[in-house]
């Protein structure tokens, strides 16, 4: 008997994004594990079940407010894994702030999902979670990431010297963030 695919958080024409969810465990680790080196030592995505519990745990919990929610990309064809995004250190009060983490999986990237899956992340963002500001941090060599980042109309903020420890050294990272009337200008002049 086949499983039924859990219901899309929000929809695009090719993908759409929901919740990751115990379930996708196989599927996700396998994604994970086919894509190292596309990651290179940019990201480390769970690639054991231990890894992957923690990372839905921490999307699953229902705190409030919420500090944290992500999204698994699937395509809409073949319902395959295509890629993640992940706010993280959701800030309330008068900063309405986040940051997003994300990735391709192979042999989806370079097809244009994560273009479509990104303004969806941001739809999300700004219109369910009323964010104002999104920011994302991306190393300088990582150019499908820069250019997914300028593509989509983040604009670039500043640089800063061995922001995060990823691999096991500090990394330098380009800064570029996204107010939610600029999404909101950008999504109107793209209808």
């Amino acid at each position: 008997m086949p499983t039924r695919v859990p219901a899309p958080t929000i929809t695009g024409p090719h993908v759409y994004l929901r919740p990751p969810q115990r379930r996708d465990a196989e599927s996700f680790i396998e994604a994970a594990k086919a894509s190292r080196r596309a990651h290179g030592r940019w990201t480390s995505a769970p690639a054991t079940r231990e890894r992957f519990t923690a990372y839905v745990d921490r999307y699953a919990r229902k705190s409030i407010p919420v500090t944290h929610a992500g999204f698994l990309m699937f395509t809409r064809d073949d319902d395959a894994l295509a890629g993640v995004f992940s706010f993280s250190e959701i800030v309330r009060g008068g900063f309405q702030s986040a940051y997003l983490g994300y990735y391709g999986f192979t042999p989806h990237i370079g097809q244009g999902h994560m273009s479509e899956g990104m303004a969806l992340a941001l739809d999300v963002a700004f219109a369910r979670l009323k964010l104002h500001r999104v920011e994302v941090n991306v190393q300088p060599s990582n150019l499908r990431s820069v250019a997914l980042a300028q593509r989509t109309g983040f604009t670039r903020e500043g640089f800063s010297p061995r922001y995060v420890k990823i691999g096991g050294r500090w990394r330098d990272h380009l800064r570029f963030a996204m107010l939610a009337e600029d999404w909101h200008t950008l999504r109107k002049s793209r209808a």
